[in-house]
């Protein structure tokens, strides 16, 4: 499991940039004034797909290449494609299977979709990390988190409305031999599944959607404490570092949910972090859902404050909600 490493990470996202004005403008229009609300959420710009082409398959495929090129590496050497997605463009196949298509993938690949809601791309690679040091077959894996969430919310749900991107990462796992303690160092979850309707889609289910109005199709919320999640990770961090003997002060990176600056804010505090550790990406890319730790890794490695062998901490939750902490060393 500890010689399991991101050989490389790589970002898609679409042309079109979409400021705040517009989400002020619209909102407006229906009496709230969401000033306060993009305040807290952190948000600036996002991008937001304008297109009949591009979905959250296309944002895939394009950043699985980009993660293949940075590596030096075609679809012929990958050994297992996940696909982490709230929003897949296909229920079957598996888009996983139409990544492997796109990229020319070999015919003893492993392909298989996976959702665990927001957190979905940091379990994905948690969990490919664990499959690898089992299965010696599988040298390396290709990992892509990709949610085209625009489409399915609007005004009537301001925070979603507001608050989300179009975007995709994709990394590599690739197994190192000789490379101890790189990889997957230790992961700790937290499930709570009280607030289950905090965020519904299909608000009725897949079994009804031909049943309800265009309307009814978009994303329902309910009123949940959306403070718990930031409160139990500022619980969970310390004891997953304490258990593996790594202080605080030598992890390079703290790649938290993007969904809200006030929550990275607020982790910074409680922790007592330096403030240039907890990567920020939000006002840029928005809240990109299943891919947001791994674009703000994305811009960590970019900017060289994570090197090989550094130690970076990912947190993020998935509604329902389901917490996952994992220490990973780059």
């Amino acid at each position: 499991m500890n010689n399991v490493q991101i050989k490389s990470v790589a970002v898609y996202h679409p042309d079109n940039s979409v400021g705040n004005d517009y989400y002020l403008e619209r909102l407006k229009a229906k009496g709230a004034d969401i000033t306060n609300l993009l305040a807290v959420l952190g948000r600036d710009k996002r991008y937001i797909i304008d297109n009949e082409q591009e979905n959250s398959l296309t944002m895939a495929v394009n950043a699985a290449q980009s993660a293949l090129n940075k590596a030096g590496l075609s679809g012929e050497d990958i050994d297992m494609i996940v696909y982490s997605s709230q929003t897949p463009e296909y229920l079957f196949p598996t888009n996983a299977i139409m990544v492997h298509n796109q990229i020319g993938g070999k015919a003893s690949a492993i392909c298989l979709d996976s959702n665990a809601s927001c957190a979905g791309m940091v379990v994905a690679v948690e969990q490919a990390s664990v499959y690898m040091s089992a299965n010696p077959a599988v040298k390396r894996a290709l990992i892509i988190g990709s949610d085209h969430v625009s489409p399915i919310t609007d005004e009537s749900e301001a925070v979603y409305f507001s608050a989300f991107g179009d975007a995709a990462a994709a990394v590599i796992l690739e197994r190192v031999e000789g490379a101890a303690n790189a990889g997957l160092i230790d992961s700790a979850y937290y499930t709570c599944s009280e607030p289950i309707n905090a965020s519904l889609y299909p608000p009725k289910g897949l079994s009804n959607i031909y049943k309800q109005s265009i309307e009814k199709l978009k994303i329902v919320t309910n009123p949940f404490d959306t403070d718990m999640a930031s409160k139990v990770a500022a619980e969970m961090i310390p004891d997953l570092l304490e258990r593996n003997n790594v202080p605080l002060e030598r992890v390079s990176a703290f790649c938290f949910s993007q969904f809200a600056v006030m929550y990275v804010n607020v982790l910074q505090e409680k922790l007592g972090l330096e403030k240039e550790k907890c990567i920020y990406i939000g006002d840029e890319f928005g809240y990109t859902g299943t891919s947001s730790p791994f674009i703000a890794l994305h811009k960590a490695v970019e900017s060289g404050q994570v090197k090989r062998g550094d130690d970076v901490i990912f947190w993020t939750v998935g509604t329902g909600w389901q917490n996952i902490v994992m220490l990973y060393r780059y």
